[in-house]
């Protein structure tokens, strides 16, 4: 008998390098929003992904898909909590990208995987192998670093990184799919939203259906830029190995730190070079282990030929 590691499904890689990829590319569509407040593009993000993912959910699951989300146990209260986590999470990176912060937003999905370790230790009492516990030393090793060397602690990366983890926490709780606990979390935040755009219309601030055809094009788009790739990535999560996902969501930060230099011109340093080369230590250091008890749990066994 020999050992052959499991085919991997083509498809779901390609749809889980298509969310990473265009997650690593919003920098560059928010930009083209910088003229708009920040409050604004999120609430309009979530009114047009509210009709795309409701939409789509009526098409693939029917119409009784938001009575069988609701249905599961502590469902309501749990996800009404992860829609505020994820439009703070929304509101901090589009601020962040449109006030010169892209650098440091990438710094914040870098860690995300490492402050999930540590609220699985915290939190759900997980235990963690040496090699983890390396790999979190060396993260925060660098976040203490960056946070010495400036004059501030790098609040955007962490705030970023603690919501998108709690966000996850939470979802992780909750006997919900992907995809249908997203249009849950839209709807509860739907009317919200609605409420802030027409009272920022009447104030006289809406950006919207206001002749300008460009800005309301990227307004509305906006709704589905962030329902493909979750979408995708749903698709993708289900069809391939958790550590191949694991590795493949640096794509986005990576692409995002790319931008930060080369398109946006932020500066960076020794210093920062410094803190940001332990960082990725530690996730070379966390992807390897990963990777190595997935290979050694997903080995299917098969006669030899």
């Amino acid at each position: 008998m020999t050992t052959q590691p499991a085919p991997i499904d083509r498809k779901g890689l390609a749809a889980a390098i298509a969310a990473f990829v265009i997650w690593g590319v919003f920098p560059l569509y928010w930009a083209l929003l910088k003229h708009v407040p920040a409050f604004e593009i999120v609430a309009h993000r979530i009114v047009w992904c509210t009709v795309f993912v409701v939409a789509w959910l009526c098409w693939d699951q029917g119409l009784g898909w938001l009575s069988r989300a609701l249905r599961q146990p502590r469902a309501a209260w749990m996800l009404s909590l992860s829609s505020l986590l994820i439009s703070v999470n929304w509101l901090l990176y589009i601020w962040a990208v449109n006030s010169g912060h892209v650098l440091e937003s990438s710094l914040g999905y870098f860690i995300n995987p490492l402050v999930n370790v540590l609220i699985g230790v915290a939190v759900l009492g997980e235990r963690l192998r040496r090699a983890q516990w390396l790999a979190v030393a060396l993260a925060a090793a660098g976040v203490l670093w960056l946070s010495l060397q400036q004059d501030r602690p790098p609040w955007i990366a962490l705030g970023l990184a603690g919501s998108f983890a709690l966000y996850g926490l939470i979802r992780k709780q909750v006997a919900v799919e992907s995809i249908p606990g997203l249009g849950v979390e839209s709807v509860l935040l739907f009317l919200p939203a609605l409420a802030w755009l027409w009272w920022a219309e009447q104030a006289g601030g809406g950006a919207i259906f206001h002749g300008h055809w460009g800005t309301d094009a990227l307004l509305i788009t906006g709704g589905a830029l962030t329902a493909v790739p979750l979408i995708a990535f749903a698709f993708g999560a289900r069809r391939i190995p958790y550590s191949m996902l694991g590795i493949l969501q640096y794509i986005g930060p990576s692409m995002q730190f790319l931008l930060g230099i080369f398109v946006f011109g932020e500066a960076f340093s020794s210093v920062q070079a410094i803190g940001f080369g332990l960082i990725w230590l530690a996730l070379v250091v966390y992807a390897a282990e990963g990777w190595r008890q997935q290979r050694r749990r997903g080995m299917a066994v098969v006669p030899a030929s």
